[in-house]
Formats: structure tokens, sequence, C-alpha cells
């Protein structure tokens, strides 16, 4: 039950989100005592004397100058040299943005997106950011793209968001090269092309941007649009993780976790885990509850387990539901509740966990924590068996054999018993072997259930050595000498 969840979907990273801070305008307009104002604002914005940056900016205000009205504006948004205002920023946003300025027009946008200073309204941010980018402003097409990808304000048109991306890409917005290196990455509005994603997510990486290292090392991990390297994902990992990146930090720590790209050392995972979990990074919450339930690279805490299960699970990861509810089940780090580890396994289970699945079926099946209910018990298997896992195979066979919650069949039985004995599984060889000695679901074969009895018992089944011999006292010698090369020539299959 405790396994640890691999890369938390590097390769399709939610977009950063909008580029929330407002900018300042730079620009100097010709030889005038509004420019000279607003000049000597930006020198002093520039020293840190924030004060004196307002009064100057004030002063090119009062005069109408539109790039003075927002960079007011932008100090009373940020607190710096007056009290925080979010009204008045907006006030003076408003000012510049009537006279025609993108970056008025924008910040205006970003404080509709927000709620500050205004009443939430993205529809209003979606009209603030178009006029921007009309003009060119590359923060705004990459805030309207991002506002199209995520259908805020606006249908959600994933073509459109690639081309906004690509217009602000195309000016060197690292924020924008990374989200439509996602688009190519995902497919999503242009053909799936991992070696454009990979070249989109260099530039922004070579920029300095976390996400964009993130997933370039995760392109190397994997092998996706560049040869796997290991090394070279290590070292994009590192750079966006000394960021405080915390997908970087948390694929880092995968890594030491694995020994991938370096000596494996669970207490550097740990520490890297436990990085990204205080950031709020359910994979790392769950994977270093793990790391605590099975005492690597920390000392064995079932209550910390839990603690950190729970944090992940409140977000909805389903793996993280599923080994809370185990531990609710076995009574590990909390009271023992059998009612608490079917909802949460349920929980689990109706995100399609193949484990989750099986052990509500059993929880059916035995009438832990719900009333017992064969029907529902052999549904729950069913579910999981389709997804090849090999119990759920095993469990679905014994309700057909023992005609649980179906109507008995022997046949069918012996189908999902060789599907989980093909995996490998233990208990499903052994009663796979008692249907061939029997001749139940198939025709009777001493050299089969030989077989199968050999395998099971090499694995310390109990009874099936036993199993094993009875059957050889009715066999050949050359019966024997068959079924034991057919053992030794097995090899275990992938899931069916």
């Amino acid at each position: 039950m405790f396994a640890a969840i691999g890369l938390a979907a590097a390769l399709a990273v939610t977009p950063a989100g909008m580029a929330l801070v407002q900018e300042a305008a730079q620009t100097v307009r010709p030889e005038d005592a509004s420019s000279r104002n607003l000049d000597a604002g930006i020198q002093a914005y520039d020293r840190g004397d924030f004060v004196e940056a307002v009064g100057w900016f004030r002063l090119a205000a009062k005069n109408g100058l539109a790039l003075g009205q927002n960079n007011l504006g932008v100090m009373y948004a940020n607190g710096q040299g007056v009290p925080q205002n979010f009204a008045e920023a907006v006030r003076l946003y408003r000012l510049a943005a009537d006279q025609g300025l993108a970056q008025a027009q924008y910040n205006l946008g970003v404080m509709y997106g927000d709620g500050q200073g205004v009443p939430q309204n993205d529809a209003e941010a979606v009209r603030l950011y178009r006029l921007a980018a009309d003009q060119g402003y590359a923060q705004a097409q990459y805030n309207l793209g991002l506002m199209y990808g995520t259908g805020q304000g606006v249908p959600q048109n994933f073509a459109e968001a690639v081309r906004l991306y690509r217009l602000a890409a195309d000016q060197g917005l690292a924020q924008a090269q990374h989200n439509l290196g996602v688009m190519y990455g995902d497919g999503q509005g242009v053909p799936q092309n991992d070696a454009e994603a990979v070249r989109l997510y260099r530039l922004a990486a070579d920029q300095g941007l976390a996400l964009g290292q993130n997933n370039l090392g995760a392109a190397y991990q994997y092998g996706r649009g560049v040869p796997q390297n290991d090394s070279e994902a290590f070292r994009w990992y590192r750079l966006a993780a000394d960021q405080s990146n915390e997908l970087a930090q948390y694929n880092l720590g995968y890594m030491y976790d694995l020994g991938q790209g370096v000596r494996q050392n669970f207490a550097e995972s740990v520490r890297l885990y436990r990085l990204a979990a205080d950031q709020g990074l359910a994979e790392a919450q769950y994977n270093l509850g793990f790391n605590y339930a099975n005492g690597q690279g920390v000392p064995q805490n079932f209550a910390e387990a839990v603690r950190l299960y729970r944090l992940a699970a409140d977000q909805g990861l389903a793996q993280a539901q599923y080994n809370l509810g185990f531990m609710y089940r076995d009574g590990l780090g909390v009271p023992q509740n059998d009612v608490e580890a079917v909802r949460l396994f349920r929980l689990a289970a109706d995100q399609n966990v193949a484990a989750a699945q099986n052990n509500l079926g059993v929880m059916y099946d035995t009438g832990r924590g719900v009333p017992e209910n064969d029907v529902e018990a052999v549904r729950w298997h069913r579910l999981a068996a389709d997804q090849g896992l090999a119990l759920g195979q095993f469990n679905l066979g014994a309700m057909y054999d023992s005609g649980r919650g179906v109507p008995q069949n022997y046949a069918e039985a012996v189908h999902w018993f060789r599907l989980a004995a093909e995996q490998g599984l233990a208990e499903a060889q052994f009663n796979l072997g008692n249907m061939y000695a029997n001749g139940q679901g198939a025709p009777q074969s001493y050299v089969e259930a030989y077989k199968w009895y050999n395998l099971s018992a090499a694995q310390g089944e109990p009874a099936a050595a036993s199993q094993r011999d009875r059957i050889a006292s009715r066999m050949t010698p050359a019966q024997i000498a068959e079924g034991q090369r057919l053992a030794a020539e097995w090899r275990p299959r992938s899931p069916q």
C-alpha cells in the first residue's frame, strides 16, 4: 500500500499564474515640466527613495501625464511611499488607461482580475488586457492568453491562448515562452511537439524562470523532446529548486529518493520534500508522509504520516486518500475506523485508483465499515481488475469461483485467476493450480496444476508445496519433469 508517487505532472504544469506585479512605466516623454517630474520620480524610485518618487509622480499626474498617473497608481497599489490603497490605485490607473496608456490598461486589468479596489470581474479584466495587448504590450498579451487558456472571462480557446502567448514570447517574455511550451507539450491549441516545447522551456529557463527550468529538467528526466539525461535533469531541477520553486524541490527530492542522476539519499529527499510540502504541494506532502510511514530518511512516525497524508488528501490527491484510508483501516497513527477508511477508499476509487477500488470491494465483501454486499464487492473488484490490478483480478476470480455476487462460473474464475497468476501473484497461482487439479473451468491437467503450485510454493504460499507434492504422487516422472520445466521457463507478464 505504501507506494511513492512519481513525478508530479511536471510536464503539464499549470501556468504560473498571471504576472500580478504592476509595472511602473519608464518611458519619458519629450522634454517639458511634467516629463522632468516623471524622470525625477523614476530616478528617486530607482534609488529606493519612494517618498520622493511619490512626490514627483504626483506632480506629473496632476498635470495630466498618463505615465505619472500610472506610476503613482503603482505606488499606491504596492504601498511604496504612501499607505497601500487599492481604490486610489484603481482611480489613477483608470485616468491613465482612459488616455490609452497600455501599461495602465494592463494594471487596471490586474486589479479587476484580483478584485483589488474594485469588485472582481474577469470580463472587465479581459477587456482591459485586450486594449493593452492590441498595442503590443507583452505582459497583457500573456495575461490575455492565460484567460483564454483557463476560460476566465472568455470561453476557453486554446488556439487563441497559443496565438497570444506566441506574441508575448516573441518579445522575449519568459512566462509566455514557458506557457507556450506547455501548450506544445500537451498538444493544446497546437499539434503536440515535445521538441518545440523543449526549445521554449529552454528560452524561459535561460532567463532564469524557475518553471521553465523545472519543465526542462522534466524533459531531460523522461526523454521528452531531448535524449534522456538524468544529469541534465538534476542540473535544471537544482537551478529551479534554488529559487524555491516547489515543483522543482519535489522533483529533485524524487531523484534523491530513487537515486536517479545522483546517489540515493533519503535524508536529502526528505529535506526537499519538506520544502515543497511546506509550500502546499500535495504530491510532496504525500511523499513525505510515505517517508514517515516507512521510516525512510526519518524515524518511522505513523501519526506524522497521517498528518501529511491528510494535507494531501484534503487537496484531492487520490493516492493520499487511499493511503490515509489504509491508515484508518489498520489503526496506524489514528484510532482504527472502518467507516472513515471506507469514505477515503471511495474518494480515491472514484478517481480510478485501482488499489482503492479493490480495497473498497474487500470492505463490502467483509462488511467492514459498510453493510456486507457481494454485488457491490464484485463491482469494485471488477473496476480494479479491468485496470490490470492483480489483487482485483484474484478477488474477482474468487467471487466467480464461489458464486458470491455473481452466478458461479468456473471458467470466469480461471480467466481472472490466470491474469493475476501471470503477474506473479502467489495466491492466484495457487488457486489456478486448484482449478487445473480439479478440472474446474479448464480441462484437468496435473502438469499445469504442478506448474502453478510450484510457482506459488516458491513464493512461500502456505499449502502450495503440499498440494504440489500431493498431485505429484499421481503423476509420472515425465509429467513431473514437464511441470518443472514449465515452471522454470515461466516469466511474469505485464498487467492486462
